[in-house]
Order: structure tokens, then C-alpha cells, then sequence
């Protein structure tokens, strides 16, 4: 949430500069996570007056005007924007002046005619995006001032990370009351905000507190569903110009908060959000038919929202409707059917109160997330309404004109939050906090954040020390209406906390023996396995553990998937069957990063069949090694593949010292190519797969490149816990074999089987020559093996050794097809 330093201090006295206001509200748990100036630099720009303008002799498009600024003569500026007119008060660039960007301004000629300046837009001064022609300042804006003076543009906006609990401070009030209370000061209505009459409006503002213009009247107001809409308050303003510019000083406050300017009635519901944190929606009142009634979507009951998105309604959304149907998603956005426009004169305004329940969930799941959203979902001051109506009918009358009728209020207060009394205990906070407080301390943390505070029945304060507490002491608190976050003994604990300071909390050493829990030595060790990962080049990703179903389902259409009751966003709302899902979006986001060569890998949960698997997963994009000069014309340098990703996975299989019990075994997985994919087997049991990218997804998800992924089970893992073997004293056998068997005969086949034969006796196993060509079948291949034999209580004899090479030869020829060359 961004916030204006200057909008801030219309509402407390601030003590500190921003800097030190943005670490402070940090500490107090409103993250600081970004300070900057309202405005770009820039110098020499003062408020000046066009007395004249008439068209450039030269230039059709140009006009020569003749501006002053409020002492000595008339600068002639040659200007071509449209709306430069005589009488028109603006921003002008004096010579020498600097905008942003180090532009300077010189004198100069345009067309033959000598220009002493610039006139500038609001783009040029880096105060939008885009501009339709020079700043328009009000007529009262004093000539010759400094622009940074009039529009305070040395003003510094703050970011805040404000946490879901606390929506109350969503808005200019609710970061000042923090203020307020670190500072211990208090809460400053802003003078253009206070009301001056229940139902009416404010200093500047010509508003009817009767039945309005013509006897209009506000359109009925029906809750049927009045538990998830408990408040609704309405107001009917006739007569409002909606084709009018908003004020500049309004306009700067929306831009510093991070909104733009659209019309009057937006402005001024999108500026009481901010101001005040009550959302609010205006309608064409000419369009609504008839009443309005609050009430419960029906299924499949359809929708054209403001943005033009049609969308199709559950029955547990609550709606805006008049009598043609629905008119609003309550909460969340207003319909199409009844936006105001620029033709708009008549208004129905709206401030409503849904409870939090009523709308959590209800816009991501159409995909949608909006100021007011966020709010409702979070949660709004339930007694806020009445002023945020007459805070936006008094600013649109004094900038749009118009007529209010009187504010209609429809209430169900047993469906409003009720305040309740809550009970402190000293001993348990001095306990969770591991300090003592004093009482005085305590009451003044909780007065200063709007909380009623008193002592428990029985007089439990009664003995304490002036500065101390007792520690069988009690207080009674009740939070105010806004507080709504304030639901038992250790919110309140927490407030006292933030008030008397984190940094003011001593360390303490817990008390109670701390207890470790047994971890087996077989147990991998997660950081030595990532290591490995790690020393050959890859790096570590961490993604959410929640997907999109739509991407998910391209990788694994059959898997069940985890839906989640109240996603964050529409596109991360089932749980990961796989981490790569998560790997590959992170691959294409590298990729469009410009990133040839990516290596990543992820440990974390996934979650199938009901359950919560912990897994290993790696994804590699691009060149097997990075560019350098000694592989510029080596086929090292070649695409990654199948086998190098094979090569990082035995380098993980290492680890365990059981290596050999691993098997690489072909297998078919809907997302892997169908020849160039494996399942990697444990003892006969699956544990994981490897394999390229099916081309189909390639080419659908747009890489430029194959990637290669894998994923195992992190258990399989497991160290194989270290064993005495005894060397053997005896001499060595080498026997060497050379076999035919078909291509589709994998060696792990051929291992088993010498392995099985050989038993005790085979020390290890070597391929040292593969060979196809001449003299050999096509679609077979020719291996050679180097057998060692060592025996650990004597020495093989050659008839021994004979014999078993002979068994050996005999079960390759029956159980894998083998000839012998």
C-alpha cells in the first residue's frame, strides 16, 4: 500500500521524518519495503499566467503567448498545446530551468520567433504517464510560487506491506491512528473533511440534507440477504458534472497512492478508500429499475462487471441487484448495466458494510482482485459508512456540483460485530512476553490505540507498585469497532508489544529444558544432498506449493489434484502433484529473461493420493556447459541431454553409498518424451523419473530448447550406515568377455545377471568397449566386459576361475540373449 507522507499529516503530527517513520511503522509490523519522492527532480518551474495567446504566424499548430508570473514584464513563450488559453494559470520552465531527465531549458527561436521558456505538461514533469496538454492550476494558484511548493512535490511516498489481519489499516485513517499511538498524540481531523451537519456535508460543499433536487429520492434499499450485507447506506445527488476535470490536488493524491484519475464520482469513491478505507460504488441513477435489494446471486445468474468481463454468478455470491437483475458483485466490483459515464447527472451513492465471510474467496475465484476486495475480504470498520458517505458527498459537490437528498440508512445490527470485553492477565503476559510491564504502561498502550481499558472486578490492581504491576493483576478491555483483529488475550498482548517496543523487549533464556528429537543416521541430510546439486551448477529454486490448474493439468492431465477451499488467485489454486510445474514456469520466466542456460532444482512437499510426499526435483535448460574460448568448437559444448541429467542424478545416488541398488529402467510418463524418458527403481519399487520434455509441450509452452527434468523421492535417499569388510590378502582375477545382444538389452540387465552367477566372488564389473558396425547384426551391439574375481580366504585357480566364466557365458546366452564372440 502506498501512502503520501504530506496526505498523512492532514490527519496526526508526525515527530519524524519519513525515513524514520517508515523504520518505526516497520517495527511496530507494518513493513517498510519501499520510500519514494512524489515527484522526479526538477527546478526552476514556477506558477505562472497566459495573458495572452494567439497563433504562431508560422505555425499553424503553434501559439505565441504572453505569460507573467507575478512581477516584471511579460515572458513570451511559443506553446503547442491545445488548451493554452488567456486567463489559463499553469507550470512554467523559466530559462535555466532543469526538468527531469537533466533537461535544461535555453532560450530559443521556434519558427522565427523567440521563445524565453517552456510550458509544461504533467508528463514532462514526470506527474503522469501521459498528458493531453499543459498543467491547468486553479485561478487562485499564487504567481511566481516554486510548482514543488504549491503542489508539495518534495512530499516522499511510503510503501507498506500491511499484514492480512489487519485491514483497518488499508487506508490514510489507519496508518495515522498507528502513528498516533507511537507517537502519543493524537487523531487531527483534516480541516476540508470535517462535517458540519449529521447527514449533510462539509466546508465547501453546497449539499441538501432534505429530499434533494425535484423531490428526488434514493431508490429503496431491500437487504433480503441480511447477514452478509447487515448495512447499507444510499444517497441520491442530482445534477453532478461528470465532464469536469477533478482538481489537481486531488488528482496528485490519487497518483501518489498509486491511482489514476478517470472522472469525478470515481475519483471521489477511489479517494474515500483510500482516506478512509470504506469502499464505494457509484451508479447511474437513471439506469437502475427500481429498488435495490441486497440479496444472494442465483446459480448461473450472469454478470457484465465494470471492466467488460461477462461472468457467471455461484449462489453463495452476494449481489447488488434492482428489479432487471443483478447490478453489482457485492464487495468486489460494480456491473456495467448502471457505471456512470461522462453523460452521468444523477448519482446513487453507496456505502455498505458485507461481512468478511460473504466475500473472502468470491473474486479470485472469477480471477479478479480489487481495492474493495481486499478490503471487505480483510475486514471494514462496521461504523464507518455514515462518515465515508459525507466525506464523498461534500468533496464531489465542491468539485462536481450537485444535490444530495438525504443519506438512507438500512441496518440488521444483530448481523453487525459486536463489541466484547476481553480479559488481560498480567501474570500471562509477563510470561509470553517474558518481561514485566507496568500497569501504567499497559492501560496507556491500549488508550492509545482507541481501546477501553479498566481493571478487572475485585480491584485486581489494588496494591501495585506506581511503577509496577501485580502479577495476580487483571484488565478488562474492549476494542474499538475497527479493531475487529482483536479477538482474544494474546491480540492483546501482541498490541502491548508492538506499542512498548520490540527492541525494548529483553532476551530472555527460556527456562524449560529444550528436548531434541531423535534423528535416524540413516536419514539423508537434506543440506549435503542440495550440495551436490549445487557443486554441478545448479541453483536452487523455492516455489509456491499451490499451481495452476491449468498449467498443472497440461504436464499431468489424470492426477487427482488438491483444490483449495480459498485460493490466493485463481491460477494457484490446487496443491502440486510434482514439482515440476513450479521448475518449468521458472525455466520459461529465465528463458524470457534471456537466460540460454538455466539449471535449477527444488525440494519440498507434493501432494498425491491424499498424502504429503517429500521430493527432489531438477530442471535444465540449454548448453551442457557455459560459453567459454577452450569449447568454442567442441561438441562438449553441445545441447544438455538425457545423460547428463542422468550423470547429476547418479551424482545423488552416490551419496548413499548404495548406488548399485538403483536401476534406470524405460518408462512412459504423459509428459516425457516416450524414447528418451526412465523410471529410476529402488529395490523394485519406483522412486522417481527422468526424462526430456514431451516435444508436444515444448513446442506448446514455447521453450527454445529441450529441457530435461528429474524428480525422486528425497526418502530414497537414505545413507547406507557404514559396515566392516574385510580386504581380501588375495590376488585378483581379471577376466575379460566379449557378448552380442540386442540393442534393447539394457546393461543393467547384463549386471544383474553376472552379478547373480558371480556371487561372492566378483569384486567389479567394467564395460570397456561398446561396439556397432561391421561384424555385427544391425539392431544388436557388441559389449565387452571386464570381470574382477577375488576370493577373501584363498586364491581362485584357473579351473575355478574357468568354471564360473563358463556359467557366466551360459546364463547371458539363456536369459538375455547373449552370443558370445
Amino acid at each position: 500500500m502506498k501512502i503520501s507522507y504530506a496526505w498523512l499529516q492532514d490527519w496526526v503530527s508526525i515527530p519524524w521524518p519519513a525515513r524514520e517513520l517508515g523504520d518505526r511503522l516497520t517495527m511496530a509490523g507494518f513493513e517498510l519495503e519501499g520510500l519514494t519522492p512524489a515527484a522526479p527532480e526538477f527546478s526552476g518551474v514556477v506558477v505562472a499566467r497566459i495573458v495572452s495567446a494567439e497563433r504562431h504566424p508560422q505555425a499553424e499548430k503553434l501559439q505565441v503567448c504572453r505569460v507573467e508570473t507575478g512581477g516584471g514584464d511579460l515572458l513570451q513563450i511559443v506553446c503547442g498545446a491545445a488548451n493554452a488559453r488567456a486567463g489559463l494559470r499553469t507550470a512554467l520552465a523559466q530559462v535555466d530551468a532543469v526538468l527531469p531527465g537533466g533537461m535544461a531549458i535555453k532560450g530559443a527561436k521556434l519558427r522565427g520567433v523567440e521563445s524565453a521558456g517552456m510550458l509544461c505538461s504533467a508528463k514532462e514533469l514526470g506527474l503522469a504517464e501521459t498528458s493531453d496538454g499543459i498543467i491547468e492550476l486553479p485561478d487562485d494558484a499564487p504567481l511566481g510560487t516554486p510548482l514543488r511548493d504549491y503542489l508539495s512535490l518534495d512530499d516522499s511516498v511510503l510503501e507498506l506491506n500491511v499484514t492480512p489481519n489487519r485491514g483497518d489499516a488499508m487506508s490514510v485513517l489507519g496508518i495515522a491512528r498507528e502513528v498516533a499511538a507511537l507517537a502519543g498524540g493524537a487523531l487531527q481531523e483534516p480541516l476540508n473533511a470535517r462535517i458540519v451537519a449529521t447527514g449533510g456535508a462539509a466546508t465547501g460543499g453546497a449539499i441538501s440534507t432534505g429530499a434533494g433536487a425535484a423531490g428526488a429520492a434514493a431508490p429503496h434499499v431491500t437487504l433480503i440477504a441480511d447477514k452478509a450485507c447487515p448495512k447499507f447506506l444510499g444517497c441520491l445527488v442530482r445534477g453532478v458534472d461528470n465532464r469536469r476535470k477533478s482538481p489537481l490536488w486531488l488528482r496528485e493524491r490519487l497518483r501518489r497512492a498509486g491511482s489514476r484519475s478517470l472522472s469525478p464520482v470515481v475519483d471521489v469513491t477511489n479517494y474515500v478508500l483510500l482516506e478512509l478505507g470504506q469502499p464505494m460504488h457509484a451508479y447511474d441513477a437513471t439506469k437502475v429499475d427500481g429498488g435495490i435489494d441486497a440479496r444472494l446471486a442465483r446459480a448461473g445468474e450472469p454478470l457484465t462487471l465494470l471492466d467488460g468481463k461477462d461472468v457467471t454468478l455461484d449462489a453463495d455470491m452476494l449481489v447488488i441487484a434492482d428489479q432487471s437483475g443483478a447490478v453489482g458483485l457485492a464487495g468486489v466490483m460494480g456491473g456495467q448495466r448502471t457505471a456512470v459515464s461522462d453523460a452521468t447527472t444523477d448519482v446513487f451513492l453507496e456505502a455498505a458494510w458485507f461481512a468478511p465471510d460473504a466475500i473472502a474467496g468470491r473474486a479470485r475465484r472469477l480471477g479478479l482482485t480489487t481495492d474493495a476486495s481486499q478490503r471487505f475480504e480483510r475486514g471494514v470498520d462496521p461504523t464507518g459508512q455514515l462518515r465515508a458517505m459525507q466525506r464523498a458527498i461534500a468533496i464531489l459537490s465542491a468539485i462536481a456540483g450537485g444535490s444530495a437528498g438525504a443519506i438512507s440508512t438500512s441496518e440488521n445490527s444483530a448481523g453487525l460485530p459486536q463489541p466484547k470485553s476481553i480479559r488481560l492477565r498480567v501474570a500471562q503476559m509477563t510470561r509470553l512476553l517474558g518481561t514485566a510491564v507496568p500497569s501504567q504502561d499497559i492501560q496507556s498502550a491500549l488508550e492509545r490505540l482507541g481501546m477501553q481499558v479498566s481493571a478487572a472486578t475485585g480491584g485486581a490492581l489494588a496494591g501495585s507498585t506506581p511503577r509496577g504491576t501485580s502479577a495476580s493483576a487483571e484488565f478488562s478491555v474492549t476494542a474499538p469497532a475497527h479493531r475487529f483483529d482483536i479477538a482474544n488475550e494474546r491480540d492483546l498482548i501482541e498490541e502491548i508489544a508492538r506499542q512498548v517496543g520490540y527492541m525494548q523487549i529483553p532476551e530472555v533464556t527460556p527456562r524449560r529444558a529444550r528436548r531434541l528429537s531423535a534423528r535416524s543416521e540413516a536419514q539423508p541430510d537434506e543440506v549435503r544432498v542440495l550440495d551436490v546439486l549445487a557443486a554441478r551448477g545448479y541453483f536452487e529454486a523455492i516455489n509456491f506449493a499451490f499451481v495452476d490448474p491449468a498449467w498443472q493439468s497440461k504436464l499431468f492431465a489424470s492426477a487427482a489434484a488438491l483444490a483449495l477451499a480459498n485460493p490466493i488467485a485463481s491460477d494457484l489454486a490446487v496443491m502440486r502433484v510434482s514439482l515440476w510445474p513450479g521448475l518449468l514456469r521458472a525455466l520459461l520466466e529465465n528463458q524470457r529473461r534471456q537466460q540460454s542456460r538455466v539449471r535449477l532444482f527444488e525440494s519440498g512437499a507434493v501432494f498425491v493420493g491424499g498424502g504429503e510426499v517429500s521430493m527432489l526435483g531438477g530442471a535444465s535448460l540449454g548448453q551442457r556447459t557455459a560459453e567459454q574460448w577452450g569449447l568454442a568448437d567442441s561438441g562438449s559444448r553441445g545441447a544438455n541431454d538425457f545423460y547428463d541429467a542422468r550423470g547429476d542424478v547418479e551424482a545423488l545416488l552416490a551419496t548413499t553409498g548404495a548406488a548399485h541398488r538403483f536401476k534406470f529402467e524405460p518408462a512412459s510418463v504423459a509428459c516425457l518424451h516416450p524414447g528418451r524418458s526412465a523410471a529410476i527403481r529402488y529395490d523394485n519399487k519406483t522412486v522417481g523419473h527422468i526424462g526430456e520434455l514431451h516435444p508436444r509441450l515444448v513446442r506448446e509452452l514455447d521453450f527454445a530448447a529441450t529441457p530435461i527434468l528429474f524428480e525422486l523421492e528425497m526418502n530414497a535417499l537414505s545413507v547406507r550406515l557404514p559396515d566392516y569388510e574385510q580386504v581380501s590378502r588375495f590376488p585378483a582375477v581379471r577376466r575379460d568377455l566379449a557378448i552380442v545382444i540386442d540393442e534393447i538389452v539394457p546393461f543393467s540387465a547384463v549386471h544383474e545377471r553376472v552379478t547373480f552367477v558371480a556371487g561372492a566372488a566378483l569384486r567389479e564389473l567394467r564395460v570397456f568397449d561398446v561396439y556397432r558396425g561391421p561384424g555385427v547384426e544391425k539392431g544388436r551391439k557388441s559389449l565387452a566386459l571386464g570381470l574382477i574375481l577375488q576370493e577373501k580366504s584363498r586364491t581362485l585357480t584357473d579351473e575355478e576361475t574357468a568354471r564360473l566364466m563358463a556359467a557366466v557365458a551360459a546364463d547371458l546366452q539363456a536369459n538375455c540373449g547373449a552370443q558370445i564372440r
